[in-house]
């Protein structure tokens, strides 16, 4: 793009050492049916949190008060890879081997299926609301982007113009729909108003993000999977920052989230344990870390309850997780 002269920083992690030493206090329930990769957890507004079992076909309910959990199973072959929740804590899950989004009653189970208007849109992977309360969702391995209506569920499907991009992390600021291209060296933008897409190039060509955050400036994060940085993109100029994560190049980092204070938390999967780790936006330096005790296998998603201060995180230890951040 002739546009683009973007501008690399790398900030050495000799320099970026954590400045305090209050760590997360990290918490995680053993989910009772084994080896069924529970992951995406979401809370509700009643305060339960909901989670789909990608290898076992079920969506799952967490009380954390009791330490309860109930499941719902979903049909054999859905493989359920992440799930969101509306204000009238509807359940609404990605079929992700079964080319559909579902839509669940939290009450009684029941299960109503939108499937993809085009059948080489197999694999809905992760969901994202926007201001209406439609759902914007990529498709990794059909390389497609598409939005829900939810109330007509009409879906739309955009192409990503670059061969097995695989989209996957989805984040939406001030209207703008951002996706991280996790097969190539790109993050695509994309206007709702137009439907259309621009993708927009990380210079280093080695480079894979995974997943996504955006801060309150709209500045977009992610997590280079491949050479262990944490990137930002400045929407406006088109220029890039990285710094280099404390584990190195074999950080594989996997969930990204971001919380009220513009602090940017995530996960180091290619270090055992998992290490969860919080950097301040505004200060630029990494500030918290902490081992997760199941030893978190690889923790994939992330999100933040402004309520409770915290991070859900599900783990391939068939745990589900909650960071309580420090102040």
């Amino acid at each position: 793009m002739k546009y683009f002269l973007a501008c690399i920083s790398l900030i050495m992690v000799c320099t970026c050492l954590p400045l305090q030493a209050q760590e997360p206090d990290i918490t995680e329930w053993f989910v009772p049916w084994e080896n069924t990769r529970p992951r995406d957890p979401y809370v509700a507004p009643d305060g339960n949190v909901w989670f789909v079992g990608q290898g076992g076909n079920y969506v799952a309910r967490l009380d954390p008060n009791s330490g309860n959990f109930k499941q719902f199973p979903l049909e054999k072959g859905t493989g359920p890879h992440n799930l969101i929740v509306d204000d009238d804590g509807t359940i609404w899950y990605a079929g992700n081997r079964a080319a559909h989004i579902g839509k669940m009653d939290p009450k009684t189970g029941s299960i109503h299926k939108i499937p993809m208007p085009d059948k080489s849109a197999r694999d809905p992977h992760t969901l994202h609301f926007d201001d209406n309360g439609d759902i914007w969702f990529t498709v990794q391995g059909s390389n497609f982007i598409g939005k829900l209506d939810t109330k007509t569920e009409k879906v739309s499907l955009i192409d990503v113009p670059t061969p097995r991009a695989r989209p996957y992390g989805i984040k939406i600021h001030d209207g703008i729909v951002w996706v991280v291209l996790f097969g190539t060296n790109k993050i695509a933008r994309v206007d709702p108003a137009t439907m259309s897409l621009e993708e927009i190039e990380i210079p280093r060509k080695e480079a894979r993000p995974r997943r996504i955050a955006i801060t309150s400036d709209g500045m977009v994060w992610y997590g280079d999977y491949a050479k262990g940085k944490l990137g930002r993109l400045d929407p406006d100029t088109r220029t890039f920052t990285e710094w280099q994560m404390p584990s190195g190049e074999r950080a594989r980092p996997y969930a990204v989230t971001v919380d009220d204070k513009d602090r940017i938390w995530f996960v180091e999967t290619g270090v055992d344990p998992n290490l969860f780790w919080g950097f301040d936006s505004k200060t630029e330096k990494f500030i918290s870390h902490k081992a997760i005790e199941s030893g978190g296998g690889t923790v994939r998603h992330m999100v933040f309850d402004e309520k409770e201060n915290a991070v859900w995180f599900g783990a391939d230890t068939n745990t589900i997780g909650r960071a309580k951040l420090p102040e």
